[in-house]
């Protein structure tokens, strides 16, 4: 197994302290958004091998083992990240299988460079994803009802945000929820300006009142605080607000719309890169392709608890099988927590000194287990684990 040197991206949105207190490292005063572990070319975890992409494609089958390689190909199939959010990020949705294949073969066939601004397909993969809260998490995701945005958007006493909530009330769940998300969308810049700032100072004065929502609209009035005059400030109005306890877990499918708000976390996805942008950022945005593949129905959020094995492993269960997330919480004394070859692992320590087959770990430390490899977990600490599904 491999010791993992891994790359901090220094997003704008990123938290300047998270990652540094959670790994013992001094603070360097810039943002600090994602820490990422594995093989994405993007950037690929260092080994004392060599790249962690380089070292699997010199030998798939050891390192992956040949279920994954004969299901996924000769690269690993997951993205593991540390996450630290201190500002919203983009309002967002992830394509599926097919959209992507599709939407990658059209860039390609139409030559947008892989590197311009505008490109949106970066390959031909999805991205289903799962964030497990660290600390105290808040998010967006998935639409509300739309009787419960309905009665939120009327709730403001915004006379230019009444339409909404007039269609949102009267109309069929998906036709509501399509009609006014693209009237958002696709607004008069300035009129959207005036309608933002005017729900910018109610959610502010909600807030303030406190009661329920108060935390919701704490959200929003901080989503125009960053992005002042922003559709997706309304857009955002249109989808449930969630805070995770650590622990606790989000699981977001193709088309669901979502940002992250706040908060540390251990994410893992699909190993791609595609993102469909409508608001919330200064990176390209593209509302038809966003308006195309996003799913117009109300959905749960879903909190996910760990499921607990009689191993001693907590799991987070998902319908994705290119990732498999799970967390071992390790104590003096217990028996060890084996884990069996023949699946590629990352091991991400994020609490104590846990100890895997005679390597201890720190905080923010971690390892690549090849699938050719068994591992021992012992000591006293917290594990998550990212593989694939059996």
């Amino acid at each position: 197994m491999d010791r993992l040197d891994n790359t901090i991206r220094p997003y704008a949105w990123g938290s300047t302290t998270a990652i540094a207190h959670l790994t013992g490292a001094q603070p360097t005063g810039e943002p600090q958004a994602e820490m990422w572990l594995g093989a994405h070319p993007g950037a690929p975890s260092r080994t004392p091998r060599g790249p962690l992409d380089q070292v699997i494609a010199a030998d798939p089958e050891h390192e992956l083992g040949p279920a994954a390689v004969a299901r996924f190909g000769p690269r690993l199939p997951f993205l593991l990240k540390l996450l630290a959010a201190a500002a919203p990020l983009s309002l967002q949705v992830h394509p599926s299988l097919a959209q992507a294949e599709e939407g990658y073969a059209d860039e390609e066939r139409r030559g947008v460079p892989a590197d311009a601004p505008e490109r949106v397909y970066k390959d031909a993969n999805h991205k289903p994803e799962l964030i497990c809260a660290l600390t105290p998490f808040e998010g967006l995701c998935g639409f509300r009802p739309p009787a419960d945005a309905a009665a939120l958007l009327g709730g403001l006493a915004v006379d230019s945000l009444k339409p909404y909530a007039d269609i949102l009330g009267a109309h069929p769940e998906d036709a509501a929820l399509r009609e006014v998300l693209t009237a958002v969308l696709t607004a008069d810049p300035d009129a959207m300006r005036s309608t933002v700032h005017g729900a910018a100072a109610a959610c502010t004065r909600l807030a303030a009142a406190g009661g329920p929502g108060a935390r919701a609209y704490a959200a929003y009035a901080d989503l125009a605080h960053h992005y002042p005059g922003d559709p997706g400030v309304i857009a955002a109005m249109l989808l449930n607000h969630v805070t995770l306890q650590p622990g606790e877990a989000l699981y977001l499918g193709a088309g669901v719309p979502h940002a992250y708000l706040r908060g540390l976390g251990v994410e893992i996805m699909a190993n791609s890169d595609n993102v469909v942008r409508s608001g919330l950022t200064p990176k390209h945005i593209d509302v038809p392709e966003l308006l195309r593949i996003v799913r117009f129905e109300a959905t749960d959020p879903g909190v996910l608890r760990p499921e607990a094995s009689p191993e001693g492993e907590e799991v987070y269960a998902t319908p994705a099988d290119d990732f498999r997330l799970s967390r071992h919480v390790l104590a003096p004394g217990a028996a060890p927590h084996e884990l069996p070859a023949g699946r590629p692992q990352i091991l991400l320590c994020t609490d104590g000194a846990p100890t895997v087959s005679g390597t201890t770990l720190a905080p923010g430390e971690s390892l690549f287990v090849p699938a050719s490899e068994t591992a021992q977990l012992t000591g006293n600490g917290t594990l998550f684990r990212a593989t694939v599904v059996a």
